[in-house]
């Protein structure tokens, strides 16, 4: 039966090449084109495509086998895009299909692109796996203009008043990590190995929640364990090489098995999740004292309401809520998760981090932001992870808004530019021994933090992180406090994750236990 086949597609090996060939050329017909036509020079250079699938059948399908063959040591994308630029140079192009993608690697590229030409390379692409559950509305995905301008002025003001970026929102943070300590603590106590990715998980999303939301969620809360469950698997899923798949067949995203249900299944829960809350709001909203983001959003509603151009909307509420859940909890966490697995790798390194905070906190308080000027070597560890993991070393996708030249090739209007963070931060033209661990390469003769143009953990441009101060803060915070009152380490007996990790939307280690001993 044609069901049966698909679901043994799904799940199969090698045959899904011979399969995804054949689905490929049948449906080759709903691809985007992208034209050279009107371009300003000439393409980037770059491997020969395939007629009909691009390159992905060249490079990424095969990867994608030895991945489903191997398992989680085979070569990620960014990594496979950063090998090519050694071949191509920094400006190449690829296709996935038809689509014509401009992969931009190195640290001079990507600021010259992102900064001085901006107005041109601003733009989002729609891409059927992202438009599917965003519809191009919001901050993070949606194109560039001035719906996104207004909406993204209003958002990053109402969250600044609300405490982003401010001495207010500490108490906010240190709070969720009294809840963490006393967990880790009890399970310390017994000697317990531990999973740090739920506890981290709940604390992050809870500061987003109460920014967003005016409340917080119970760490034993099942329905928000299962939603965070599934937003974490999901963001993993919306951008490896199955998704591709969605990009060229859209209709795979409605198939009720497989990790495209799984997908589906993420994003409904989640719309249901905040679209109880928005009504719950709407139904205790009192225009006197708005209590977060939310309340302001529909304040701000029923005040343009008589406007006819008005670009504030329930449904644009949703998808900035959306953006602020996902975007706030899994980028936040995996840089928290990293940090504490390379803590846990480089006890060396750890033991300055405690030294430090010894020195300029002690024992009886907890670390605070106003510590952070005199906490270099901290600031400059939590960096220096930041330089080596890279949570989202792809960028979010950009696109050509007008046919463009740049550095002597012609980019056409269309065009998908992927800024490679990942090769950024690992740039050898700029960064001595790109790949060792080296918290010092942050500091300068006299041990201060030393500021690194080619350092950019929240994107650059216009496109910038807007919760980037948030994140800062929370990074900071969680690590010193984390640090002053654990030593961690790994099980006796048990390898490490490879520090690959997993691939997704953004880069989250392997799953691993830490044990815990209190200081």
């Amino acid at each position: 039966m044609p069901t049966r086949w698909l679901h043994d597609w799904l799940g199969a090996d090698c045959t899904s090449l011979l399969v995804g060939a054949a689905v490929f050329f049948v449906v080759y017909v709903t691809l985007r084109a992208c034209s050279s036509r009107g371009a300003i020079g000439p393409l980037p250079p770059g491997p020969r495509p395939w007629p009909l699938v691009g390159n992905f059948g060249v490079y990424l399908l095969p990867a994608w086998l030895l991945r489903r063959r191997h398992g989680r040591g085979s070569l990620s994308p960014h990594l496979l895009l950063t090998r090519l630029a050694d071949q191509y140079g920094d400006v190449y192009s690829i296709y996935i299909g038809s689509q014509l993608i401009v992969v931009l690697n190195g640290c001079n590229v990507v600021r010259e692109a992102l900064l001085n030409f901006a107005e041109v390379f601003s733009d989002r692409p729609d891409v059927p796996s992202v438009t599917l559950i965003t519809k191009r509305k919001g901050i993070v995905f949606a194109p560039y203009g001035q719906v996104w301008k207004q909406q993204r002025k209003f958002s990053h003001a109402t969250l600044r008043f609300f405490g982003l970026g401010k001495l207010s929102l500490e108490p906010c943070i240190l709070e969720e990590l009294t809840l963490i300590k006393r967990e880790i603590a009890e399970l310390s106590r017994y000697e317990e190995t531990f999973n740090p990715a739920p506890l981290i998980n709940n604390a992050v999303s809870n500061i987003i929640c109460s920014l967003s939301f005016g409340r917080r969620f119970d760490y034993k809360d099942q329905e928000f364990k299962m939603l965070l469950n599934r937003m974490s698997r999901g963001l993993e899923i919306s951008v490896n090489s199955q998704a591709i798949l969605i990009n060229i067949c859209p209709w795979l995203y409605y198939l009720p098995f497989g990790p495209f249900w799984e997908l589906r299944k993420a994003e409904l829960d989640i719309t249901a999740f905040l679209k109880r809350i928005i009504a719950q709001h709407r139904e205790s909203l009192d225009p006197s004292s708005p209590r977060d983001f939310i309340d302001m959003y529909l304040l701000e509603i029923s005040q343009q309401e008589e406007k006819e151009d008005s670009m504030f909307s329930e449904d644009y509420l949703f998808y900035i809520i959306g953006d602020l859940f996902v975007a706030g909890t899994d980028t936040t966490t995996n840089t928290i998760l990293w940090c504490l697995l390379y803590m846990s790798l480089y006890p060396d390194v750890q033991d300055k981090v405690h030294a430090e905070i010894e020195a300029v906190v002690g024992k009886d308080r907890a670390p605070s932001l106003m510590d952070k000027p005199h906490m270099p070597f901290t600031e400059a560890t939590i960096m220096e992870v930041q330089r080596m993991t890279v949570v989202v070393p792809l960028s979010i996708p950009h696109m050509a808004s007008e046919n463009t030249s740049f550095r002597g090739f012609g980019i056409p209007q269309g065009t998908v530019i992927l800024a490679n963070l990942w090769s950024v931060h690992r740039d050898p033209r700029v960064w001595d021994k790109p790949d060792e661990f080296n918290p010092s390469r942050f500091l300068d003769e006299h041990s201060q933090i030393l500021k690194k143009d080619c350092f950019f953990p929240f994107g650059i441009g216009r496109r910038t992180c807007m919760g980037k101060q948030l994140a800062k803060m929370e990074v900071f915070l969680m690590f010193s406090n984390l640090m002053q009152a654990f030593r961690f380490r790994l099980p006796e007996g048990i390898r490490a994750p490879p520090l690959s990790g997993r691939f997704g939307l953004t880069l989250a280690p392997h799953s691993y236990n830490l044990c815990a001993v209190s200081r």
